[in-house]
């Protein structure tokens, strides 16, 4: 019942949490395809909502065929709502509104991405907008660097955007590759892995304590995860290429779009050897670290299965030892380690039902497999139907919906988006 009387309760607690925020994605993503729909653009309006989940999730998957149809008005729309998505909606409405409850960061754990979200200072509300000056700042130098290249303002802002999100929705149909330019590929190379990188380092290197920054365990995965692809995907496609530098350019594009869920493209990477297009499929899954606007199962998730694994198999050999999981030299909670186990068991279920329901319509299977695994993961562009110079128009309405289900549950960590099935969550 709507009423004018304010609630005498206005804790936020954890259930509350993750309901405000799966309701409110659900919600914005709703409302966000109503303008494509209304201009025409997508008359239909599973396929807008398709695109502006796709948008705010910071996935970049489309329905469209032809991008560059759009209006300057759609385009740009498309675009911010992967900037708006990338740092989070509510902590964007955290960071600028005020909000009674001294309980908003259930609203922060249930928004921000990786197994353990804490707060930079004492305030929930100075974090967000510690995060979100940070996040600004670093879009702005990109658009002065793609601007300072000859690109025009609004497509330095629109990739910006885009980069920043992580979300990679192109407004060329060639995407990057459309620009021809070395520079630009390399400067949001650049920017795509930055925007992967935990943003609580960038606050440790604002504060003076760039020493702790670099000494970021999950840091170290990451680039060293970077440069292994690079490095094998370099010498598997360099009889493709003329040189040397041109297999570098692509290969490392393609490894920072990928491993970041940026979805931006360079190059049709459908058609490298399948070594490359193995190692791509990888990291879709990898993912960017946690606190980044990345997607994917992130690195710190799995530097922590191994690190449980290499345990559970000192443990069977010296069944009395003693055996402390570290993590960023510090002990992992038991509750952390079941938690992304919990993580896990329910991704895989998610997946295999997605694949089940999408292969009943006329689709093969590593379109299908590509396309659970690119939206569950937040990445983009899939393989062969799905693939870097494909879409997802050619989908049944029903695959549209479960994949979108598929990206807010990958944005959002699962669990929000699973508790609104549980009888449990409606209960008082």
């Amino acid at each position: 019942m709507i009423s004018r009387k304010p609630p005498k309760k206005k804790n936020i607690y954890a259930r509350e949490g993750f309901v405000i925020v799966a309701l409110s994605w659900i919600l914005i993503s709703a409302l966000g395809a109503v303008p494509l729909v209304l201009t025409h653009e997508i008359p239909h309006y599973i396929d807008a909502f398709f695109e502006m989940v796709s948008g705010f999730t910071t996935t970049g998957s489309s329905i469209l065929t032809n991008v560059e149809a759009l209006s300057h008005t759609s385009l740009f729309w498309r675009s911010f709502s992967h900037w708006i998505g990338g740092m989070g909606i509510l902590v964007f409405v955290i960071a600028f509104v005020p909000i009674a409850s001294g309980r908003s960061m259930h609203i922060l754990k249930a928004e921000v991405p990786g197994p353990v979200v804490g707060k930079l200072v004492s305030k929930v509300r100075a974090t967000a907008r510690i995060l979100y000056v940070i996040y600004a700042a670093m879009t702005f130098i990109e658009v002065i660097l793609l601007l300072a290249g000859g690109m025009s303002l609004f497509d330095s802002l629109l990739n910006a955007f885009g980069t920043a999100g992580t979300g990679g929705f192109a407004i060329k149909n060639a995407s990057i590759a459309a620009y021809h330019s070395a520079y630009f590929d390399w400067v949001i190379t650049i920017f795509m892995i930055l925007f992967g990188i935990n943003f609580n380092l960038f606050y440790f290197v604002l504060i003076g304590k760039i020493k702790d920054a670099l000494r970021s365990e999950e840091l170290h995965y990451y680039l060293g995860v970077i440069l292994i692809a690079i490095i094998i995907i370099t010498i598997n496609i360099l009889p493709m290429y003329n040189n040397i530098l041109d297999a570098i350019r692509y290969s490392s594009f393609t490894v920072g779009s990928t491993i970041t869920t940026t979805g931006f493209v360079v190059c049709d990477y459908d058609k490298w050897p399948l070594l490359s297009q193995m190692v791509i499929l990888i990291l879709i899954f990898v993912g960017a670290c946690s606190s980044s606007t990345g997607g994917g199962i992130k690195i710190s998730r799995i530097v922590m299965y191994f690190k449980n694994a290499k345990r559970e198999l000192k443990q069977s050999l010296h069944p009395h030892s003693v055996q402390t999981i570290k993590f960023e030299n510090q002990p992992i909670d038991q509750g952390v380690i079941r938690s992304i186990h919990g993580y896990l068991v329910i991704y895989l279920i998610i997946f295999v039902i997605s694949l089940l329901i999408l292969s009943c319509f006329k689709i093969d299977f590593t379109s299908a497999f590509s396309a659970v695994a690119t939206c569950l993961n937040n990445v983009g562009p899939g393989m062969n139907v799905v693939g870097p110079v494909g879409n997802f128009s050619s989908l049944s309405d029903i695959s549209k919906l479960v994949l979108s289900f598929d990206m807010l549950a990958g944005r959002l960590e699962i669990f929000p988006m699973l508790l609104l099935f549980a009888p449990s969550t409606w209960r008082k």
